[in-house]
């Protein structure tokens, strides 16, 4: 189905899942320069766990959404595109692997953040992410 503005649902649900990774970026870019030690009892801390739990939502699927809108708009060269989506597979899936284990702590300092932040994990699939958007600008809906 197409929109007003001519997307498609699945092109808007993956702009929106990567706004949503990319907010979530951002804020632990700010929360890692405030240098706490604990994300407890404080506003700041309950939102850090609300980006990276949102993130880590966005993730879930995000290589099978993407290979959903390559094989609806049969963009090509169609193999080129499923081998990159392998590798949005794995990078979302380490990525999230890293967002959980941050996320299973009864404690997020600032340090911690700032390691999350620096992972290669975290800014392959950032990449992954800025190339996709890239492409589909390009690419006719």
């Amino acid at each position: 189905m197409t929109g007003e503005t001519g997307e498609t649902s699945e092109r808007s649900e993956l702009n929106s899942r990567c706004q949503g990774i990319e907010e979530a970026y951002e804020f632990m870019l700010a929360y890692a320069a405030q240098g706490l030690e604990s994300d407890q009892g404080s506003g700041t801390g309950a939102r850090l766990r609300e980006f990276l739990q949102q993130a880590d939502t966005a993730l879930t699927g995000l290589a099978d959404l993407f290979r959903e809108i390559v094989g609806r708009e049969t963009l090509q060269p169609a193999e080129k595109y499923h081998a990159f989506i392998a590798v949005l597979a794995r990078d979302a899936s380490d990525a999230q692997a890293a967002i959980q284990l941050v996320l299973a702590q009864p404690s997020i300092s600032s340090q911690l953040v700032d390691n999350l932040n620096a992972s290669i994990h975290l800014r392959a699939l950032l990449t992954d992410l800025f190339l996709i958007d890239e492409i589909l600008k390009t690419s006719p809906s």
